[in-house]
């Protein structure tokens, strides 16, 4: 699957362009927050939310921002991965230390 990349959002589109997958992450003052995963029906189950949320990620940090995330699907992400060392500050947003 191609995925495009743009500031806030990564996504793919099948030929037609029909939307199959999506992560969003619009920063303001430094703290980029994931706060909607989309993955079409016909692809779920194939890791594809958890291959958008990691991709997010490493464009944030490559970005020079912090992580937030306040998609549940994002959250839960994030605390499955100990790579990632979660520090919440309050219940909508979460920022993300890889320990840099």
């Amino acid at each position: 699957m191609d995925f495009i990349t743009e500031n806030d959002r990564i996504y793919a589109v099948d030929s037609s362009g029909k939307l199959l997958a999506e992560v969003t992450f619009p920063a303001t003052n430094g703290v980029a927050t994931i706060n909607h995963t989309f993955v079409d029906a016909s692809l779920r189950g194939e890791g594809v939310a958890s291959q958008l949320v990691k991709m997010a990620a490493d464009k944030i940090l490559a970005d020079g921002n912090k992580i937030g995330a306040t998609c549940s699907y994002a959250v839960a992400w994030f605390k499955r991965h100990p790579e990632y060392h979660l520090t919440c500050s309050g219940p909508e947003a979460c920022r993300i230390d890889l320990g840099r």
